[in-house]
């Protein structure tokens, strides 16, 4: 079978499975949410980063990203879902691409109209704060919002492929982004950069003095999510479904 049929298929799932457009909602309305007050506080901060904070939102705004590509794989691993679905298409590795690209361009596509809706809401919600933001910067950083809002839902499918099982995935990566990053991660020092989740959202910062950059940090955070995603694809293709 063709890619293009393969890839039509996997994306009805998605559109049918009510809990997965819930899912790309919420995480529209949760990081727009998170933004609208951020600026309510904070500007008198030494260290205020007005990007960062405009685009603040994404920080719980990610948790529904990952459900989001958790749930897409994880739904296969139910009613023997996925052996249908390799009956139909023998080939695992094309049916495992064609179902990550159905994860990610929606993601992608959610992801930067509401990179473009929360950065607007924080703005105006910082008012003269913001003045200092670049075009460049506020265009890196909507776009580097929604590549990691990307990114972090393949990487969360990839390890749902790998664990086969979804609660076992958020059991990991929900701690992971809500306490290891913020605890472990500031005193850990340099070794945080590197964290899938800290890596990538370098590209929020106006300004970042670390070790990577805005563009090297998104690239750390493609490795972690091409590790996660080539362990899922030899998931796939080795055991039994």
């Amino acid at each position: 079978m063709a890619f293009a049929p393969v890839l039509h298929a996997e994306w009805l799932k998605i559109r049918t499975l009510r809990s997965l457009p819930g899912a790309l909602f919420a995480l529209f309305a949760v990081t727009t949410a998170f933004s609208a007050p951020a600026g309510s506080d904070g500007s008198s901060d030494p260290g205020f980063d007005p990007l960062f904070t405009a685009l603040s939102g994404v920080l719980p705004g990610q948790i529904a990203a990952i459900t989001f590509g958790t749930l897409a794989v994880s739904s296969e691993y139910h009613g023997g879902a996925l052996r249908l679905s390799l009956a139909s298409v023998p080939r695992r590795g094309r049916w495992f691409a064609a179902k990550m690209t159905a994860i990610a361009v929606p993601t992608l596509l959610v992801g930067l109209v509401t990179a473009v809706t929360a950065f607007l809401v924080g703005r105006a919600a910082l008012g003269s704060a913001a003045s200092g933001l670049t075009t460049t910067q506020q265009v890196r950083g909507v776009l580097g919002c929604g590549i990691y809002l990307m990114l972090i839902a393949l990487f969360a499918a990839g390890l749902t492929a790998l664990l086969r099982s979804g609660v076992a995935t958020l059991s990991i990566l929900i701690p992971f982004v809500l306490v290891v990053s913020f605890v472990v991660g500031d005193a850990a020092g340099t070794v945080a950069d590197f964290m899938p989740d800290k890596a990538g959202q370098i590209a929020l910062h106006q300004s970042y003095d670390g070790t990577l950059g805005p563009w090297s940090g998104l690239a750390v955070t493609a490795l972690w999510t091409a590790a996660a995603l080539l362990a899922g694809a030899w998931s796939v293709r080795r055991r039994d479904a």
